[in-house]
C-alpha cells in the first residue's frame, strides 16, 4: 500500500476464496479495458460479460487477452447461458466457451423456467470444464421467493457443485434479494446466513448502499457482485475503513 496506517483489517490476498469482487463489464472497449486493469486489477477477482453482451463485443478476444493477462478469470453473464439454453444450443454453449477460454460458467434461470433438477444436471455437467457460478432468484420483481425456497435452491445448487451461489439482484440492484427501491431485504438475508455459509455467496450489490449493509454484517471479506468497474477503488477503500461510511468500523474505541 502506498502509506503505513495502522487498524486495517485484514483483507484476503488473492486468489481469493472470500472477499471476492466480482465486476460487470457491459461493454468496455479494450482500451477501457486496459485502463480499467492497469489501476484495479489487485482488487479483481472475476469480470462478468454482463448479459448477452459478449455475443455483440468486437474483439472480444482482444479484450478477453487483456483481462487473461492480469490472470483475471471471465465469464459469459447467465442470460447467455439461458439464451443457448431456449434454443436447445446446451452443447454449442459449452462449445463457445471452450473455444474463447473461457474457464467459469454461470448457470442461471432468472427469464426463463427451468425445473431445479435439471438445473442442477447443468450445473453437475458443467463442473467437469471449470468452475460454476450458480445464480438463484428471479429477475422478474413480482416473483416473491420466500426464505425458506431460496435456502433450499442454494443447498441443492452447491451440492451439485456450484463454487458459489449468486443471490440475484439484477444490474440495477432492485429484484431478488432487495426491494423495488434498492433496500435490502434484511429478514431474507438474515435468513439464508442461517444455512447458507457466507463465503460460498457472491451478493450482487451494484449500489453503494447496498455494499455498505453487507460489509457492516460479514466484514471486509464480504463477496459482492455487479460492481461497476468505476466503482472498484472507492468499494476496495469502502472495505477496508478508508471511507466515510466505513470509517469507525475497524478503530480501537
Amino acid at each position: 500500500m502506498n502509506f503505513n496506517l495502522t487498524q486495517i483489517p485484514d483483507r484476503k490476498t488473492k486468489p481469493r476464496q472470500s472477499g471476492i469482487t466480482m465486476v460487470m463489464d457491459k461493454g468496455l472497449s479494450v482500451e477501457e479495458a486496459k485502463n480499467f486493469m492497469s489501476v484495479a486489477y489487485p482488487h479483481v477477482d472475476i469480470v462478468k460479460l454482463g448479459f448477452g453482451t459478449s455475443y455483440i463485443t468486437p474483439n472480444l478476444r482482444e479484450k478477453l487477452e487483456v483481462y487473461k493477462s492480469y490472470n483475471v478469470p471471465v465469464y459469459f453473464g447467465g442470460t447467455l447461458f439461458e439464451a443457448f439454453l431456449i434454443r436447445n444450443q446446451f452443447e454449442d454453449y459449452i462449445q463457445a466457451c471452450k473455444d474463447y477460454g473461457i474457464e467459469y460458467m454461470e448457470v442461471s434461470d432468472g427469464s426463463i423456467t427451468i425445473p431445479h433438477n435439471e438445473k442442477c444436471g447443468y450445473i453437475e455437467k458443467l463442473t467437469k470444464y471449470g468452475t460454476v457460478l450458480s445464480e438463484v432468484g428471479s429477475k422478474d420483481a413480482t416473483h416473491i421467493i420466500p426464505p425458506y425456497k431460496w435456502i433450499e435452491l442454494m443447498k441443492a445448487e452447491l451440492e451439485a457443485g456450484s463454487s458459489y451461489v449468486i443471490a440475484e439482484a439484477r444490474e440495477a440492484g432492485n429484484v431478488g434479494i432487495y426491494r423495488g427501491s434498492g433496500e435490502v431485504r434484511e429478514g431474507l438475508v438474515q435468513e439464508i446466513l442461517t444455512q447458507i455459509p457466507g463465503d460460498k455467496i457472491i451478493w450482487e450489490a451494484p449500489q453503494k448502499a447496498q455494499q455498505l449493509y453487507f460489509i457492516g454484517i460479514l466484514g471486509c471479506n464480504v463477496n459482492l457482485g455487479n460492481i461497476s468497474p468505476s466503482e472498484i477503488i472507492a468499494l476496495e477503500a469502502m472495505r477496508i475503513g478508508l471511507r466515510g461510511d466505513t470509517f469507525d468500523l475497524y478503530l480501537k474505541k
